[in-house]
This record gives structure tokens, sequence and C-alpha cells, in this order.
């Protein structure tokens, strides 16, 4: 005789949850998405690891053959914003041969391209008090490497190579800043192209910096 809840013997689960359309990722992606998503709209806290695996299109048991939980899925995530601009960095770090002035416009726009090219407000979080943890060494150190690059972009630029350590220091900080800041800007006026959008902050971070935008 069949118990209740069992179809032909087999047990029947609890429904899933509607997941997004299919993307075609694989399932590491797909919680990543997932989690961006609702860490960005309904806050992280507030996010449990079944809301993530049930948008995601899987079982909260599965979610943990992929990743070890939301630490890690944040951290990801908050790697995944500093990273490209990173490798921006690097090479125009090598093109030493092309002016400094150049090279730094260069980084803040494709920076800016990459924070607020993504559907989804990554960047707001880094305010998170989470992430002061050892747990996301990985996203500060990374980081840290990115705005060192603009330290020695500006450095080299005319202006910044006369300037006291302790100038430089501070025209960094408002430099990086002003880019870590700007998706909060761009999220009030989301109708502006993503294009137009960095440019004018390229040119806005050139001039607190004390170089005129090329």
């Amino acid at each position: 005789m069949g118990s209740a809840g069992a179809t032909g013997g087999r047990r029947v689960g609890r429904p899933r949850a509607a997941r997004r359309p299919e993307t075609g990722l694989s399932a590491r992606d797909e919680l990543l998405a997932a989690a961006a998503e609702l860490f960005t709209t309904r806050g992280y806290a507030a996010t449990t690891t079944r809301a993530v695996a049930e948008l995601a299109g899987m079982r909260q048991a599965s979610m943990y053959h992929y990743v070890s939980g939301k630490e890690e899925l944040l951290a990801e995530l908050l790697e995944s914003t500093v990273t490209p601009s990173l490798t921006c960095a690097r090479e125009l770090l090598a093109r030493d041969a092309a002016p400094a002035e150049d090279r730094l416009w260069e980084l803040c726009r494709t920076d800016v391209g990459f924070l607020c090219g993504g559907p989804h407000n990554l960047g707001g979080l880094y305010l998170l008090p989470e992430v002061r943890a050892e747990r996301f060494a990985g996203f500060h150190a990374v980081r840290a490497e990115l705005k060192d690059a603009y330290r020695q972009l500006i450095a080299a630029t005319a202006e910044g190579g006369a300037l006291a350590k302790g100038e430089l220091d501070l025209r960094t900080d408002l430099v990086f800043g002003l880019i870590e800041g700007v998706i909060l800007v761009h999220r009030s006026d989301p109708d502006r192209p993503v294009s137009a959008f960095a440019e004018a902050t390229a040119d806005a971070a050139l001039r607190i910096a004390g170089v005129w935008a090329p």
C-alpha cells in the first residue's frame, strides 16, 4: 500500500521555487548569479542559503557540492568586481612608454565601465560589516593592488611626480574613492549610457588627481 506523499513508490519532494530563465551557466555560476541578485536586492544578512539554492534551481543540500556557503559566494562576487580592472591596470602599468595621464584616464574609464556595466550593484557590498573578516583577505589583497596601481599611475604623471608622499596618498584615496562610489551615482541616473558615464567620471578623476583630462 502506498504511503502519503508518494507516487508509484517514488517520494514526492518539496516543489522547487521558480528559477531564472535557462542561462547555460554551470551550477556554480548559477549560484553566483543567484547570490548576486539576492545579496543586492534582499540584503546579505537576510538572504538564506536555501533562497540562493532555490533561485539557482537546486536543492539546498546540492548547493554544498559547489560552495561552502554564503561567505564563499560573497568573497567570489567581491573579487569579481576587482579582478577585471586589476588585469587592465597591470597591462597599463607595463605600457610605460605611453603617457601616464592617458593610462590613468583609461584605467578610470575601464574600472567604472566594469563596476556599472553589470546587472547588479555589487560595489554596494563593499560596505558590509562582514567584509572586514579574515575570510575576505583575498578580496582586500586584490583591491589593495588595484589601488596601488592608481597610485603608481598618478605618481608617474608630471603633476604627481612633484607631490609629497602624503599629498600623493590623499589624491590616490580621493580618486579611488570616486571610482568605487560611482556606482551609487550611476544608480540615480540609470538611463545614462555606461560608456558616457565612465568617460565623464574618468575626466573628473584626472581633475581630482591634478591632471587635466586628455
